[in-house]
């Protein structure tokens, strides 16, 4: 187990293990989403209302910095901000619908396919990768065609403005395999 892992690697670094740092990182790895800054921050708060938001910020730069999570962008659905996973896990992708956020993580073969293509191709040692892929998840794909045809529809009509068919960036939303 991931968590487990990272606990050894922060004793090994001689950090010490809080209470608060303690439920940070139970919740990075069992939340089964890919979280930011300040929605770490509001769970975090919800277990122990005395966390403060310095308290995160400090945690996962130390955390980043040991290697032990990633900082994540997702196709930057949600603007600017990062997402945080542990990294002690098996490699994968993460799966970005640019429409509703979704966020779907995959694991296979062919990730490992990839990688030692790349390497042999290159003649590079791959130490890092991260692979993301944007689209639209089946459930914004019917929705999408359903606008398109009603905006052709309106056209034929004679409307002159089509409604928008890519609604604002909400927040990244995410579920793990």
């Amino acid at each position: 187990m991931a968590l487990d892992s990272i606990r050894g690697s922060l004793k090994e670094q001689g950090v010490r293990l809080t209470r608060q740092r303690q439920i940070l990182l139970e919740l990075i790895d069992k939340t089964g989403d890919h979280l930011d800054a300040e929605s770490l921050y509001q769970l975090a708060k919800q277990k122990d209302p005395r966390i403060n938001r310095v308290t995160v910020y400090r945690t996962l730069k130390m955390l980043k910095t040991g290697g032990l999570v990633d900082e994540l962008d997702l196709m930057h659905y949600g603007g600017d901000q990062h997402y945080y996973e542990t990294r002690l896990k098996q490699e994968h992708a993460h799966v970005v619908c640019l429409r509703c956020g979704k966020v779907e993580e995959f694991f296979g073969d062919v990730l490992q396919r990839l990688r030692k293509q790349v390497e042999a191709h290159f003649g590079f040692q791959i130490l890092l990768a991260r692979t993301e892929v944007g689209g639209y998840c089946a459930h914004c794909q019917t929705l999408r065609a359903r606008e398109v045809d009603e905006a052709r529809q309106r056209l034929l009509e004679g409307v002159e403005e089509p409604p928008r068919t890519t609604p604002k960036p909400a927040r990244a939303r995410s579920k793990r395999a």
